[in-house]
Parts: structure tokens; C-alpha cells; sequence
């Protein structure tokens, strides 16, 4: 920057023609926005103090404040204003690189109020027709969450560029709406269209969030038969799709395959074996990752303190949140949640309360309801209802707290308080989100829920679950039944049991499938005590492998054992 202020200060001691004087400081005004060199500040005077600057030198300018956005937020509103200077001056007029630039700068704040007056200005300007225009639309509108305004914009455009099917697959991502990426991934291929690894990176994603690993499977497959670039970005969708899918010696095998690897990647894996419950495993990834100079992020400390929680590590798990403290980073709540779940998991409550209590933050209702399961669990009424009263206060309208308070009554047996919060829940006509699990055969991703027997299979299914019922009994267990939030009869429970999706999914998986086919499970909520132990017995029973993916973590059965160690 020295040497160019110095031929900036001789460019303007010059007597240059007015055109020649423009494209010059154009040159410095590029240089000084996009260059890792430059001053984005600097090139902004500059563009202000040149006479009649070009379009070249505006679009510069608001692509160089919104690369800087995208790395860091000290600018994130910049680009905007600068075009809207552009319009107000009325010359020169802005092209589809400018629309484009600014439409980035919109997605990534998300300035969405500023994106539609962008959307609208390229109506005006008779630019709605461009195929890059309408490609930074679709991106604009997917970054934003507004899927309906982003497909339609897709569905108009005549020639969809690979940015396009990127940006709506990404955006499809983005809300979970995984069947739809798919199902879109699957039109693009009909188009012929070769996808990138961006692209492929958000495909990759989409069988993580559905838990499908035989289409992961084959995405993997493809990726590599197309011969598309496994950068750092894709390496990193693959292990946390292979991790998230039940598979976590894949997750393993494509990160020590990774020629290079961030902080993102370290942290993908630590977070994996965590959520498996394998925390031997997330501790000595975080050592690696210390020892390679990759300074832990969030998410690494993250996974460091969920893998201590699941594996019952106190000490380590003060070690590391001491780590955690003297790093720099601010703790986020999450971090405080773990804290909270590590004491509760290991029965210690008065140090989780007392952890609480000396919170720099108020704690959020995750918390609170994480403090609520331990008190259930040990059956502590006086925190526990004083707990749960506190959650409703924060959460009046979220049934899920009614539930858990319900469950919590049920555990102590204090059916009164718990009818008397049923008739609540009744009378607000709340509803709590059914349990609903899925199970992928032959590529195709089944789904059921409590109690439903809609499946065009159900008989059969019911077949497999008598016989279930019939050899789990001759070993003599005793259904679980205190969470069944009913004041009813015991063999009423029983049945109500038998109902749990889960169960309908294995039994759907013992029917369709033979040993030794992993049996693959991705569940909404968590495991009941009762099916984690009646599912414990079939893994035996049958010898078949269970890997249950819950709303927590990951359950591998094997065996007539877990994992989870019962510790869940």
C-alpha cells in the first residue's frame, strides 16, 4: 500500500485527461478493493474523489465489501449504501455485475428488506432475463430463508447456470428440507447438469440430515466417479454425514485421508465421536488437533465437553472448560448447556444447580430442561417442580415443557399434578410433537410414528413385534413402564409401549433385512428407557446390530449391550 500511495500521489500531480486521470485511479480502486493487498477503505475514497468514475470502478467497490463481508462482519453493511449512491447519482448505470455483487452482500448479512429493493431494481432495469442475475436471486432468497420466492425465481429461469442448482439445492439445506435437495439433486442430474463440489457438498449434507447412508453411500460413489474435487468443504460435509448416519469408522477413514485439514474439520470429527459416545476417542482428536497448531474453535470445545458429558469425564470436562475460558473465546450458552448436562449426567445436581446459579448468563429454558431430566431421573420433587415452574414461566407456549413436567410428575407418581397439567395442555389445545422415527431400505427412507399403522406393510410388522414381545418376555423382562403419562392400567401401558416408533421401525428393518445388515434408526426424540432396554435384548436375541440415532446421540446395540453404557 505504500508504493501505490505513492503512485496514486503522482498520478494526481500529473495534468491527465479527464478520461485518462478516470481509468487510472478505476486501476487503483480495483487493486485497493480486491486485492488481499489493499485497503478497502482507501479504495473507497478513491472511487469518491474520481471524476466520473465507470461502472468498473463501483462494481470494485461493492465486491470488495462484500468479500470482506463474507469474512468478517466489520462491513456488513456497506455495499448497499454505496449502491445506493450509484442510483442517486444516475450515472453511470449499474449492470448485472453490479446487481449481482450487491445481491451477495444482501445474502450474506441477510439484508432482506435491501434485497428486495435490489429485486426490484433489476426489474427496472430490464435485467431479469440474465442468467447471473437470477442465479444471485436464487442465492439471495435461498441465504434468506424465503424458499418460495427463491424456487419460483428458479422455476422461471430458461438456462439454470450450475450456480442456480447449487444456490436452491444449498437453500433447500439450509431449512432442512432434505427430501426436496434431494429430490432436486436427482432433477439436475436429468439435466444433465455436472454438479461441483459445492454442490455436492450441500447433497452431502442432505443425506446427513435424513440419516440415509446407503444414498451417502452412493453420493460418495459419485463423487468420486465424476472425479469432483474433495476439497475441505466436502471432506468436511462427508464426515459429518458418515458420522451423523451411524458410521463413524467412515467419518474417521475420510478424515485421516485429508491432505489438509481446518478447524472445521477437526471440530466435525470431535463432534462426531461425541455423539456416538465415544469421548476416549473426541479427547485424543482434540489433543491431535492441539498438537498440529490448529487453535480449537467453539465447535471444538463444543464436542470436547458433550463427548465428557456422554462419557461421564468430570474432571476432564472442568480441564477443558478451563481450556475453554483461558483460550479467549466467549462461552456460548450451548457450552454452558454442556457444562450443566455433565454434572446431570453424573448425578451431581447440587453442582449443576450451583453451576447454574453462578452463570454470567441467564440460562435458556435447554438448560432448564436439562436440569429437569436429572431431577426426574433421581426423582427429586422440591428442585425439580421449582425447575419446571420456572420453564413454564419462560416457555409459556411450548408444549414441550408441559410434557417434561408431565413425564416428571409421572416419575414421582404425583398423578394429581400431572392430570391437573394435562387438562392445561388440553384446554390451551397444545399438542406435543409425536415421536417419529425412520429406517432406509434399498434406498428408500420409511417413516413411522406412535401408535400409526397406516404402513401398507403394518400386518406383517405387527407379526415381527408378537414375536418380539413373545421372546423378550421368556427372558423375563418387566416393561418399563413410569414414562407413560397415563393414570392407567399397567397392561394399558404395556400396549402403549409396544406402540413407540422406534419399534415399528426395527421391527420394519428385522422384516426386510438379514443379519448382517445393520439395522439403522434416526429418531425425533429420545430413546424411552423401556425401548432402549427391550432393543438391548433383541440385538442379542436375534444377533443383529441396532444403531439408534435419537435427538442427543447415537445407541449402538450389539450384543445385548450399548454404546451409551445406559448412560443417555
Amino acid at each position: 500500500m505504500r508504493v501505490l500511495r505513492q503512485i496514486h500521489s503522482y498520478i494526481l500531480t500529473r495534468s491527465l485527461p479527464s478520461s485518462t486521470l478516470s481509468f487510472s485511479l478505476s486501476k487503483i480502486t480495483c487493486f485497493c478493493a480486491l486485492s488481499p493487498l489493499g485497503n478497502i477503505l482507501y479504495a473507497q475514497r478513491v472511487l469518491f474523489h474520481t471524476p466520473n468514475p465507470n461502472i468498473f470502478s463501483w462494481n470494485s467497490l461493492i465486491r470488495g465489501f462484500s468479500q470482506s463481508q463474507s469474512q468478517s462482519q466489520s462491513h456488513t453493511s456497506q455495499s448497499f449504501p454505496i449502491f445506493k449512491t450509484l442510483i442517486i447519482r444516475g450515472h453511470p448505470n449499474p449492470n448485472t455485475y453490479t446487481l449481482a455483487f450487491v445481491l451477495k452482500s444482501c445474502s450474506i448479512s441477510p439484508a432482506v428488506q435491501e434485497g428486495f429493493q435490489v429485486h426490484s431494481r433489476v426489474i427496472r432495469s430490464g435485467f431479469s432475463s440474465s442468467s447471473f442475475v437470477q442465479s444471485s436471486l436464487v442465492n439471495f432468497y435461498g441465504k434468506c430463508e424465503d424458499i418460495k420466492a427463491a424456487r419460483k425465481v428458479f422455476d422461471e429461469m430458461p438456462d439454470r447456470s450450475l450456480i442456480a442448482w447449487s444456490a436452491m439445492i444449498g437453500g433447500y439445506v439450509k431449512l432442512d428440507l432434505f427430501n426436496e435437495a434431494l429430490g432436486l439433486f436427482s432433477d439436475m442430474q436429468k439435466a444433465g447438469v455436472v454438479p461441483d463440489e459445492v454442490a455436492m457438498a450441500s447433497v452431502v449434507s442432505a443425506c446427513a440430515g435424513l440419516g440415509a447412508l446407503d444414498v451417502g453411500r452412493w453420493v460418495h460413489a459419485y463423487i468420486k466417479k465424476r472425479k469432483i474435487v474433495i476439497d475441505v468443504k466436502l471432506s468436511t460435509a462427508l464426515i459429518n454425514m458418515y458420522a451423523k448416519c451411524g458410521c463413524v469408522e467412515k467419518a474417521k477413514e475420510v478424515f485421516d485421508e485429508m491432505p489438509i485439514k481446518d478447524s472445521r474439520a477437526w471440530s466435525s470429527m470431535i463432534v462426531g465421536f461425541a455423539i456416538h459416545g465415544l469421548a476416549e476417542d473426541a479427547l485424543s482428536i482434540f489433543a491431535s488437533m492441539e498438537e498440529s497448531k490448529v487453535k480449537p474453535n467453539h465447535i471444538a470445545f463444543l464436542g470436547v465437553l458433550q463427548a465428557c458429558a456422554h462419557g461421564q469425564l468430570v474432571r476432564e470436562g472442568q480441564r477443558h472448560w478451563a481450556s475453554l475460558l483461558e483460550s479467549g473465546i466467549q462461552p456460548s450458552i450451548e457450552h454452558y448447556s454442556c457444562m450443566v448436562d455433565l454434572f446431570c449426567r453424573a448425578n451431581l445436581l447440587q453442582e449443576a444447580y450451583t453451576f447454574i446459579k453462578k452463570m454470567p448468563v441467564d440460562p435458556d429454558p435447554v438448560i432448564w430442561r436439562t436440569f429437569l431430566v436429572a431431577c426426574k431421573k433421581n426423582k427429586n420433587m422440591e428442585k425439580g417442580e421449582l425447575v419446571g415452574q420456572r420453564l413454564l414461566e419462560l416457555e409459556p407456549f411450548n408444549p414441550e415443557n408441559y410434557a417434561l413436567l408431565s413425564s416428571f410428575y409421572a416419575a414421582c407418581s404425583q398423578w394429581s399434578k400431572m392430570g391437573h397439567l394435562r387438562k392445561q395442555m388440553r384446554d390451551k389445545g397444545f399438542k406435543t410433537v409425536p415421536g417419529c422415527s425412520s429406517i432406509e431400505v434399498d434406498g428408500i427412507v420409511h417413516e413411522f410414528v406412535l401408535g400409526d399403522w397406516s404402513h401398507p406393510e403394518s400386518k406383517e410388522i405387527k407379526e415381527v413385534l408378537t414375536d418380539v414381545l413373545r421372546r423378550v418376555e421368556s427372558l423375563g423382562h418387566k416393561p418399563n413402564v413410569s414414562g407413560v403419562l397415563h393414570d392407567v392400567g399397567d397392561e394399558v401401558k404395556e400396549e402403549a409401549l409396544c406402540e413407540h416408533s422406534e419399534r415399528l421401525a426395527i421391527a420394519y428393518g428385522m422384516l426386510k433385512t438379514n443379519a448382517p445388515v445393520v439395522i439403522r434408526v434416526v429418531k425425533n426424540l429420545r430413546v424411552c428407557a423401556d425401548c432402549h432396554e427391550v432393543t438391548k435384548i433383541i440385538s442379542r436375541v436375534y444377533e443383529r446390530e441396532i444403531v439408534v440415532r435419537d435427538r442427543v446421540r447415537f445407541h449402538r446395540f450389539v450384543g445385548g449391550a450399548c454404546s451409551c453404557n445406559d448412560i443417555w
